[in-house]
């Protein structure tokens, strides 16, 4: 074996195709491969380029919603006054301690939405954008998704104005749901960050929301950010699991993903299939 500027390179006759192969392999993943090594450890610029990442990750985790930022974001992007709510997690510390506090909402918000509940036809889907364990996400992408979402909607559904729930867990949307008497809630949450993903979003779907909902009873559309899944093709993926919670009336598991669209736009350059699907917005 033999080093060259930190990473360690096999001698003999493949040693000149090894360093292309990793950075070939690097193109195609965020994922830490082919680093090299220092003696026994990582070379200094790894070590540090890691160091980062896993500050950023405890960023995303800690640094507080601006939700002024947000809910101006959505006035000036034609939706209805945000509803802003706060769970029962009065603190950050309070929400990383405390997950059910952050599972339902404080006394202040349930009046808000008793006040504005029955005013309307009652919503079939009721979009609720929640900081979660990235806020960073929520602020980079939601109202990009939100708009995504807004495009490909069914045109005679009802939506309820957007909701923004500050220290919010995925359950949060249940008691929202119920309040609201919506068929459905759509929650938009931070996920919780790696170290290559500090601002990816989670969507989770409920039909028939209500306390006490199990997770079994969701869908989950995961790591939703413009490095992961496409926010358009996300968008459409969510809009065509709730068309078929309406009609089949159940989400979670006995609802299964069957709408043939891809997972990144790359996906789409891959297979011709999954370009046609991503177009058809209704099936």
């Amino acid at each position: 074996m033999a080093e060259s500027e930190g990473v360690v390179v096999p001698t003999g006759p493949t040693s000149a195709l090894a360093p292309s192969v990793w950075e070939r392999l690097r193109e195609h993943t965020p994922a830490r491969i082919g680093l090299g090594r220092c003696g026994v450890g990582l070379p200094t610029a790894e070590l540090l380029r890691f160091g980062l990442a896993h500050a950023q990750a405890r960023d995303a985790v800690h640094v507080p919603l601006d939700i002024t930022t947000l809910v101006h974001a959505l006035r000036d992007d034609g939706w209805p006054e945000p509803l802003v709510l706060h769970s029962r997690a009065g603190t950050r510390r309070d929400y990383l301690l405390r997950p059910d506090w952050g599972r339902r909402l404080d006394e202040p918000s349930v009046r808000l939405l008793q006040k504005v509940s029955g005013k309307g036809p009652c919503p079939d889907l009721v979009l609720v954008v929640a900081d979660g364990l990235s806020a960073l996400g929520i602020q980079r992408h939601a109202v990009a998704l939100l708009r995504a979402i807004r495009d490909v909607q069914e045109p005679d559904w009802v939506l309820a104005p957007p909701v923004v729930v500050e220290q919010g867990r995925v359950a949060v949307g249940d008691e929202i749901g119920e309040l609201l008497e919506a068929q459905m809630v759509a929650v938009i949450i931070g996920e919780r960050p790696g170290l290559s993903s500090p601002d990816s979003l989670g969507i989770y779907l409920t039909y028939q929301p209500r306390v006490g909902c199990r997770d079994a009873q969701r869908n989950c559309i995961s790591n939703v950010r413009p490095e992961g899944q496409d926010l358009v093709i996300a968008a459409k993926r969510l809009m065509w699991l709730a068309r078929e919670a309406r009609r089949q009336g159940c989400t979670g598991v006995a609802l299964k993903d069957m709408s043939g669209l891809p997972l990144t736009r790359a996906d789409i350059l891959d297979a011709p299939a999954s370009s046609e699907a991503l177009t058809s917005q209704r099936r």
